[in-house]
């Protein structure tokens, strides 16, 4: 008995400690199969025994919340649900009652309450008991009416998520969630729970319901009219099917067909009876309520054997041990590789060269090792970076285990100044993300800026990253070499030295007629009568360029790039050591950037703010309230129409 209880208390250690990093955190430290694996081991230990901890998770639902958002405890605890992944479970479990069958969405639940057809409050699932309060962070989720048309107290609940499309379109925006969300769950929770709910917007939040608590209508006791009504009501719900005992195995078929072409997070379907009364009647158990019952998908696990470790280095330093294995067909694709996420996982996997293992797609998507059957644990880890050579450093946080390029001089740390090299203001190469790049130089395909033009010796190695294939390849490449054609301007810009904006790129180039030996090698004095480059951007730049390691990464650029001369004129720069500042509408140029080429185009530099430098505001409503027009008269900054601008531009006069 004591080695049981002993057993029991290491299980439940494991198991509190990946709860709290996915409910506190938003971070994994075991996949899903493991976790569901240790729990089903403890439950059977606890059965067994009839022995249950006070701290064991078959006990306590989710975490003590850590933030600064206000708690409100639940009228109702939020359970969670009793899981199977047998059909024939959820058939015995149906009996002879009508059913609904619905995805269970992945991501944060939440309790919306509506008071007069406005929407009051909303709350987080929290830890079951206790949610945080996000009704300013609801107001602005995508697809959620603020307004209805039932004018009665309302109370539902429903599922927070992000959509992988958008997902994949913030992550590439968001540079602050690389390295730090990993999943449309991870980056919608850390979005729900936001101060400012204008980053809350920002990052797509869409809403799903997925049961009413409380409305004084008259349902015909079936939650399936429940559900239709709220969609009545203007709520996007949580796709269902009704189902009987004849039906549920064709259902669940069809639901897994979706799985490829789904765009939400999903990690199951959820089974409930549509007799409200019966469902009630059933009442809960300590942990689950019997109404419902979820059902997780039964996971395709093949065995194939472990060819070798890569080690893929990341911009915070972290070493992520990657599996490479001999390639097996898993839900009706082929997959050769998965992450291992840490050294602790790899150690606890006993993980070998040759190895047979085992794998599967959490979730049907995303590959995992379940298993290590023949566990030679012969990996050594690597004592220095795949990508610097520096030396590694294990640390030990939590009991989990990772590995650290200790370099600061590491290029995966220095992943920003290449991704600002080809961003779309320098030399703009579509396609290359900061997630592309930064597997580009973990791979070592990239050691300077100049290998990005070089890129097409590597077609084998990068057709087979993933997201990669012949297309994207090709487009790629293209892109490089349109980008071999670029601007002066572009390219000095490109080099991310400190204060030199694309607008001071501009204007410094235009000074000495596009020639890049004289750009190079401008001197102090020289820029610093530039207007608008003042005494610290002038010795940045000298000391960039100054710098023999700079030297040496520029020529072999200027190697690769071919720089267009403008055909602007010096006589052209009539509005040489003028500053403007643009607010409101603009009715005679396309936009206000097109404005800006134009005077820029021209010699003049255009600022975001009024200051005591600003020659001119323009603006079409002179009379307006705005904070802008109000700066300017109080510094007497004159204020002036589009057409005075167009004017001065003809003429040389405003007026």
């Amino acid at each position: 008995m004591e080695d049981k209880l002993l057993l029991m208390k290491e299980k439940i250690k494991l198991l509190n400690e990946a709860n709290k990093a996915y409910y506190q955190e938003d971070r994994e430290i075991m996949s899903n199969y493991e976790y569901d694996k240790l729990y089903d081991e403890l439950k059977k230990m606890e059965e067994e025994t009839g022995i249950v901890l006070s701290n064991s998770p078959t006990l306590k639902v989710g975490y003590e919340l850590l933030s600064s958002l206000p708690k409100e405890r639940h009228e109702k605890a939020m359970l969670s649900l009793d899981k199977t992944k047998e059909v024939s479970v959820l058939k015995d479990w149906l009996g002879e009652k009508t059913g609904m069958l619905s995805w269970k969405l992945d991501g944060l639940t939440i309790v919306m309450t509506y008071e007069g057809g406005k929407l009051i409050k909303a709350v987080t699932r929290g830890n079951g008991e206790i949610g945080e309060v996000i009704t300013n962070n609801a107001k602005v989720f995508a697809n959620i009416p603020v307004s209805i048309a039932y004018k009665g107290s309302l109370v539902l609940r429903g599922e927070a998520v992000i959509s992988y499309s958008d997902f994949n379109k913030l992550n590439e925006r968001l540079p602050e969630t690389e390295g730090k969300y990993k999943n449309p769950r991870n980056l919608c929770s850390g979005s729900v729970r936001q101060l400012n709910n204008k980053i809350t917007a920002e990052r797509k939040v869409r809403f799903y319901a997925f049961t009413l608590v409380k409305a004084d209508v008259d349902f015909n006791n079936s939650r399936i009219e429940q559900l239709n009504w709220l969609k009545n009501q203007g709520f996007n719900i949580v796709e269902f099917k009704k189902v009987t005992q004849d039906n549920i195995e064709e259902t669940v078929k069809w639901f897994e067909e979706q799985i490829k072409d789904k765009d939400l997070p999903s990690d199951g379907l959820v089974l409930t009876y549509d007799d409200i009364k019966y469902g009630e009647s059933l009442g809960r158990t300590a942990k689950f309520p019997r109404d419902s019952i979820a059902f997780k998908w039964r996971d395709d696990i093949k065995e194939t054997t472990l060819l070798e470790i890569e080690w893929s280095a990341s911009r915070t330093g972290l070493i992520n041990p990657i599996a490479i294995f001999e390639p097996v067909e898993l839900e009706g694709t082929s997959v050769s590789r998965a992450s291992v996420h840490n050294l602790s996982i790899m150690e606890n996997l006993e993980l070998g060269i040759g190895d047979s293992i085992n794998v599967y797609k959490a979730n049907m998507i995303i590959p995992q090792i379940s298993d290590n059957l023949t566990r030679s644990n012969n990996i050594e880890i690597p004592k220095h970076c795949p990508v610097c050579g520096g030396e590694t450093l294990i640390k030990n946080d939590n009991d989990i285990k990772t590995l650290y390029c200790i370099n600061d001089e590491c290029l995966a740390k220095q992943i920003k100044s290449f991704t600002h090299f080809v961003s779309r203001d320098a030399l703009n190469v579509e396609g290359l993300s900061e997630a592309t790049m930064e597997k580009l130089i973990a791979k070592g395909l990239i050691k300077e800026l100049a290998d990005i033009f070089h890129i097409e010796k590597y077609k084998d190695i990068i057709t087979k990253m993933e997201g990669f294939g012949e297309k994207s390849f090709n487009n790629l490449v293209n892109s490089v070499n349109k980008a071999r054609k670029t601007t002066a301007a572009r390219l000095l810009y490109s080099f991310g030295i400190t204060n030199i904006g694309l607008s001071n790129a501009k204007l410094i180039s235009r000074k000495f007629g596009d020639d890049w030996e004289k750009i190079q090698d401008a001197k102090y004095e020289e820029l610093i009568q530039i207007s608008g480059i003042g005494h610290v951007m002038a010795n940045n730049y000298v000391k960039f360029f100054s710098n023999e390691k700079n030297k040496t990464i520029v020529e072999d650029v200027l190697k690769e790039v071919e720089i267009e001369v403008s055909s602007k004129t010096s006589s052209a720069q009539s509005l040489e050591n003028y500053i403007f500042v643009i607010t409101g509408s603009v009715e005679h140029f396309k936009n206000r950037d097109d404005l800006k080429a134009a005077i820029e185009e021209r010699g003049g530099k255009v600022t975001s703010s009024v200051t005591s430098k600003t020659n001119y505001l323009i603006n079409n409503d002179s009379l307006s309230n705005s904070s802008k027009n109000k700066k300017a008269k109080e510094l007497g900054i004159e204020i002036i129409t589009e057409e005075q601008f167009i004017r001065l531009l003809n003429t040389g006069k405003k007026d």
